[in-house]
């Protein structure tokens, strides 16, 4: 795993995608500090999170677009299928390489407190509640990201693809309101994704909701190793 990791993270910032989603990533994050903080004069930034959403759900899929799309476009995916490492060593590596580029990304926050302080009190409780929350999203995404990659080797395809499916999923509320059925529409909400990063924003710390985000990013690993051991036999 830790091969497969140290070659992505080389292969993010050699091909200048990490530069590209570092940039842009800190650009929105300034935007929505800006006017969301400073702007409201509060050194609360959870409405800075809170319309960070929408940005992580559009941003991730170029982050894990060509993470396993690339290998099946340049025919290098039977080399490492046949190669003797695991297939979750595989999936791991290139996972972790794109959740430590976001982590990396994502802390750019604690830039902003810097600011914060010189006009008022850090909100750290508030901040780190909010920070993990991101983080949990972001580790649930990207794994979502990477199983559609695997999918296709088209890396424009897996992006759009991605951004589709995560809109899906960010659209989950608003379909469950429509529903009439009260069981089915608890079940809908119970997968919804924003709604549960919305209570973290707002200070709600709910333990079942970290088990959610970990469980669908162990989940949809698991479809990408399920994929690739049926590439290795077929």
């Amino acid at each position: 795993m830790g091969a497969i990791y140290r070659r992505e993270m080389g292969a993010f910032f050699t091909s200048g995608l990490a530069y590209v989603f570092l940039s842009v990533f800190s650009l929105i994050s300034g935007i929505f500090f800006f006017f969301n903080v400073i702007g409201s004069g509060t050194s609360n930034m959870s409405s800075m999170f809170g319309s960070m959403f929408i940005i992580v759900l559009f941003l991730i899929p170029i982050l894990t677009m060509k993470l396993m799309s690339e290998e099946k476009k340049n025919r290098t995916d039977q080399g490492l299928l046949t190669a003797p490492i695991g297939l979750w060593s595989i999936v791991l590596g290139k996972y972790f390489a794109a959740l430590t580029l976001f982590i990396i990304a994502e802390s750019v926050v604690f830039i902003y407190t810097l600011i914060i302080a010189v006009y008022g009190e850090v909100m750290w409780a508030s901040l780190l509640g909010n920070y993990f929350a991101m983080l949990f999203l972001g580790s649930a995404f990207i794994a979502v990201g990477i199983f559609v990659s695997s999918l296709t080797e088209n890396q424009m395809a897996s992006a759009v693809a991605s951004m589709l499916a995560l809109f899906v999923l960010y659209l989950f509320d608003s379909l469950a309101s429509n529903i009439e059925n009260e069981y089915i529409q608890k079940a809908m909400l119970s997968l919804s994704f924003y709604s549960r990063y919305i209570e973290f924003t707002s200070g709600v710390f709910n333990l079942s909701s970290i088990v959610f985000f970990i469980s669908t990013a162990f989940l949809f690993n698991f479809f990408t190793v399920r994929v690739l051991d049926k590439r290795r036999w077929g």
